[in-house]
């Protein structure tokens, strides 16, 4: 046991002011098409040469570790590093277990103990990157125990090299105004155990993406920065992230005109959904609230389609919670209760 009163107070040492904090597990998660990784090497170069950062703080130059499953090492990440500016002598990319005279792919979920040994030669490690975050997960990454399992040993290597760590996730698909948090593929966990979440989307208009603060259990939570993926011609031809202005909002709100968030889409969606779900017969209120959320169906655009469609609400008796019915349901089971069309719904309510 620690008491509070013989504990030293600390500040939370930032490498990014109020986005990368050392010691601390950071998500950034998105949408296909957003950059993610291209966004992630962008912070890596910024931090290996002691760059600014988009709201025109200065990073304190140190070591970048990155291990990515997905994207090549000559042919992807170093490219795209070397189109960034960044320091190529301070970043480290992770290849493959060499075990005897043989070799296997490097597994985030088993091989942990080796980085961090690897990790204490070079010294001075200020960001480590790991592309994508649910390779560390042994087990289902759907299971809240088994993902926070799992990325235990991750914030414990963060916190034993004293840098920051950037997991890298997807969104699922749909979006319908749900929070970008309950997005994130996999268990609620991803998030949860995350410090800082940050989000990236890609509005409808234009080549300008958004990345904003969905979560933060250190510092603002709130915000983002506009940005492009540009192309350098090389050769080789590379990706990398060109700053924009700086935005101010919640990440809900900075995303909120992002492909079938709220628009026509969204809307053709949940019309279907209710017809479907309503042709089977009455619903309680609470039941299509949960299944809107989980389908990712923002909850005022389900109201909206209900008014259009003219679904019918109606308490179910004095104890009981509301139900919703679809108009031509409502009146059938009325008149099967002797009630022709004059009950006390007949206003529509």
């Amino acid at each position: 046991m620690l008491r509070a009163a013989d504990v030293a107070m600390e500040e939370i040492n930032w490498l990014w002011p109020g986005w990368l904090a050392r010691g601390k597990l950071h998500l950034l998660a998105g949408d296909g098409g957003t950059g993610k990784t291209t966004l992630a090497l962008a912070m890596a170069s910024t931090i290996s040469r002691g760059g600014q950062w988009p709201d025109e703080t200065r990073a304190a130059a140190g070591n970048v570790l990155v291990w990515s499953g997905e994207d090549d090492i000559a042919d992807t990440l170093v490219p795209r590093l070397a189109a960034a500016g960044a320091n190529l002598e301070n970043v480290y990319l992770v290849g493959d277990v060499l075990q005897g005279h043989r070799s296997r792919p490097f597994d985030p979920s088993q091989d942990l103990d080796m980085l961090a040994a690897e990790a204490e030669r070079i010294g001075k490690i200020s960001l480590l990157i790991v592309d994508p975050v649910v390779s560390a997960v042994l087990g289902d990454s759907h299971k809240n125990t088994e993902v926070r399992r799992s990325l235990q040993p991750l914030v414990e290597l963060g916190a034993i090299l004293d840098c920051a760590v950037l997991g890298i996730s997807h969104f699922s698909k749909g979006g319908g105004g749900i929070d970008p948090l309950l997005r994130v593929t996999g268990s609620i966990a991803f998030g949860a155990t995350s410090r800082v979440v940050l989000v990236a989307g890609k509005p409808r208009d234009g080549d300008d993406r958004i990345l904003a603060r969905a979560k933060s259990n250190i510092g603002p939570d709130d915000g983002g920065f506009a940005y492009r993926i540009a192309l350098a011609e090389g050769p080789p031809q590379a990706s990398y992230v060109a700053w924009g202005s700086a935005l101010e909002g919640a990440a809900r709100d900075l995303l909120g005109d992002q492909p079938g968030y709220q628009g026509e889409g969204a809307s053709e969606a949940v019309t279907d959904w209710l017809r479907e779900v309503l042709g089977a017969g009455p619903r309680d209120v609470a039941d299509l609230r949960r299944e809107a959320q989980m389908l990712g169906h923002s909850w005022r655009t389900v109201e909206r389609v209900k008014n259009s469609l003219g679904i019918r609400s109606r308490k179910d008796g004095k104890e009981g919670g509301w139900r919703w019915s679809l108009p031509t349901e409502d009146r059938q089971d009325r008149q099967s209760q002797g009630g022709g069309l004059g009950g006390i719904d007949g206003a529509g309510t």
